[in-house]
């Protein structure tokens, strides 16, 4: 195991700074390389079929174990709860592991196991169509919940995998442009999960029927299919692995984590990118919770319309992927970051004040979007140009578990704080967190 002097701080020559490898060429270098064309597809089935997972959740609760009168909330809150514990546990041991496993392989096996999973649901509620219960609890949804812990324990395998083959099969000069179009590719994934993830599983079970088949899992084999589509077409991606890139000695986990905060406390550049992505999805996870009460309050807008927020927010960080992807290679990452925070500021006061107007509201999301892409992009890219291959796991096991919790805590605060103090206050609560993230950023690179 590395020692405290043996962690490097700068990369130097063997891993040229982001900023310096800078050059003008926009998506057509990223898109004309197959590799990431391969990863690209990969990540677009396994993230449609994330953001549909607790959709299907939902309808099979609705149809084997709600009451007629009954609400759903509480069985949903157990699913999400049961999703969430492992990326809290789990994500940063997982990176551990990724550094020293093949990350073509964790990527393939993460996906087919899933996929696995998902598709063992039908035959597990068959076999308990009897409701049998476990201290009061249905045999069936148990099985339910366990499948969800077990999809989400393999999320935290892949999502630190993914982020480490990036920068083995993109240069750096490209980085920013492969960011984009994986953070534009993730928001239009949101936006078509939650929104019409319902009319897809509905549409899956009416192509079953129009087949003339007798099967009853059209929805499971939707969300199976699309994780083991992904695990199939990542067979075929060449990540240029090599051994130097890889720990090979034996897991030290508590030590190896240990590695990972220490490489953080020594490497200014990367830590501040971590804090800035932290507060950047607090502000959303927050945003989250308070679109149904910020939709409530709109006219025209009821509060199940929320989505239509979220969607806005969607659009504009797409419109922010793209202007960084083409423009964004020639500007410094720090005065990006910087122009997202005052930017997102400004956004969420005009928000605050905007809410009894439709289309005030939806500029004001759209305009959080786009400066959130200012800021969660090349903080991102940041992290995976200056990190050393052999410590990316780590390290990006961290920043899965620190992003968790910072998505986990405003979920439980933003509400209780909305109810107490009421939608603005907290909301200008939110513009003076993103402005601190901006000023720490700019006051460590006047420092360093």
């Amino acid at each position: 195991m590395p020692t405290e002097t043996e962690l490097p701080i700068k990369q130097g020559s063997e891993t040229p700074s982001i900023e310096a490898a800078q050059t003008i060429d926009g998506f057509m270098p990223v898109l004309k390389n197959p590799k990431f064309l391969v990863l690209w597809s990969g990540q677009i089935f396994s993230q449609l079929a994330d953001k549909i997972y607790l959709v299907l959740m939902i309808a099979l609760i609705a149809s084997n174990f709600q009451i007629a009168n009954e609400s759903i909330s509480g069985w949903v809150s157990a699913i999400m709860i049961a999703f969430t514990i492992p990326a809290i546990l789990f994500g940063s041991v997982a990176g551990v592991y990724v550094d020293r496993w093949s990350k073509k392989r964790v990527l393939v096996v993460s996906n087919l196991l899933r996929g696995l999973f998902v598709l063992c649901v039908p035959l597990l509620l068959w076999l308990v169509e009897v409701q049998q219960a476990v201290f009061g609890v249905p045999l069936g949804f148990l099985f339910l919940l366990g499948i969800t812990f077990l999809v989400s324990t393999l999320t935290q395998f892949f999502a630190p995998a993914e982020q480490a083959v990036l920068p083995l099969i993109i240069k750096n000069k490209n980085l920013l442009a492969a960011n984009s179009l994986y953070t534009t590719t993730m928001m239009v994934l949101v936006i078509v999960g939650f929104a019409v993830g319902e009319p897809l599983l509905q549409l899956s079970d009416r192509l079953i029927d129009g087949l003339g088949l007798n099967w009853s899992f059209g929805k499971e084999l939707l969300v199976g299919g699309a994780y083991a589509i992904a695990g199939l077409l990542l067979i075929a991606l060449q990540t240029n692995e090599k051994p130097e890139d890889r720990q090979l000695e034996q897991p030290h986990v508590w030590a190896d984590i240990k590695d990972g905060i220490r490489y953080l406390k020594q490497n200014e550049q990367v830590r501040n990118a971590l804090i800035q992505l932290v507060i950047l999805f607090s502000v959303f996870a927050a945003l989250a919770v308070l679109a149904v009460s910020l939709a409530a309050q709109i006219p025209g807008l009821k509060a199940e319309q929320f989505g239509f927020l979220l969607a806005a927010g969607g659009v504009g960080m797409a419109i922010g992927a793209f202007f960084l992807g083409n423009w964004g290679e020639n500007l410094s990452y720090r005065l990006l970051s910087l122009w997202g925070s005052v930017g997102m500021a400004i956004a969420l006061i005009a928000l605050s004040f905007s809410t009894q107007n439709l289309i005030l509201t939806l500029c004001s999301v759209g305009g959080l979007g786009i400066f959130a892409a200012l800021i969660g992009i090349p903080m991102q890219t940041t992290i995976q140009g200056e990190t050393p291959p052999a410590m990316r796991g780590k390290v990006f096991g961290l920043q899965n578990n620190a992003v968790n919790i910072a998505l986990s805590l405003p979920l439980a605060l933003a509400g209780v704080a909305e109810t107490f103090l009421g939608l603005q206050p907290v909301l200008l609560g939110l513009s003076a967190l993103a402005i601190a993230g901006g000023m720490l950023n700019w006051y460590i690179a006047v420092k360093t």
